[in-house]
């Protein structure tokens, strides 16, 4: 699906509807299981004002079984690649682009996405700007996340994570008044995104590539 398709899609349904610095620790051997750790240390993510961390991933749910053999060829590239702290980066990501897009932030939605999902983020927030809306979205709670697949071609990584969580979301005109949604009511949404990462370069960031929906 075209991602200028799918993010004004998002924006028409305001809820149909995150990976910076992400980059954690792994000690031992290759051939160990691709299993996430719960060590208590801190996720290399950019502390971002008023920012809440997610909580912890549970080991039993971080990844379905399809993605196993994708998760360990990217352990294999990379041995400081961890899956707990991948999915707590990613959390926080899905919160701050999710956040940045709802206010019009293009900046901070240019260092946390490829080129082609940035310009469809920024080609949204263009016509909503032009209809003289503004979105007044709240993201409630991320009540599961879990990577669905996973896969390495050449040295370009993706990871699929599904996020399901409760979003209550409002659309008001030019001046002030609601003219759609409801901030009392938080719909529970799908949402499958996947992040990208060349393997080859030092660079620890992952970026969003695409967006849809479960």
């Amino acid at each position: 699906m075209n991602n200028t398709i799918i993010i004004l899609a998002l924006v028409a349904g305001f809820l149909a509807f995150r990976l910076y610095s992400v980059l954690g620790k792994r000690t031992g051997h290759e051939q160990e299981p691709a299993l996430p750790r719960n060590d208590g240390r801190a996720s290399a993510i950019p502390m971002v004002p008023g920012q809440t961390m997610p909580r912890p991933t549970p080991e039993a749910s971080v990844y379905d079984s399809r993605a196993e053999l994708g998760i360990r060829a990217i352990l294999n590239a990379d041995r400081n690649f961890d899956v707990g702290r991948f999915m707590n980066g990613a959390q926080a990501a899905y919160r701050m682009i999710l956040e940045a897009f709802w206010r019009g932030d293009r900046d901070t939605l240019h260092n946390l996405c490829d080129a082609d999902t940035r310009d469809a983020f920024l080609a949204a927030i263009d016509s909503r700007e032009a209809r003289g809306e503004k979105l007044d979205n709240r993201l409630v709670t991320i009540e599961r996340a879990h990577i669905v697949d996973a896969t390495v071609s050449g040295k370009i990584a993706r990871i699929m994570v599904q996020l399901d969580a409760d979003i209550a979301a409002v659309t008001r005109d030019a001046e002030g008044r609601v003219i759609g949604g409801s901030l009392t009511d938080a719909v529970g949404t799908h949402d499958v995104w996947t992040f990208v990462r060349d393997l080859s370069t030092s660079d620890p960031n992952w970026l969003l590539e695409e967006t849809d929906v479960a």
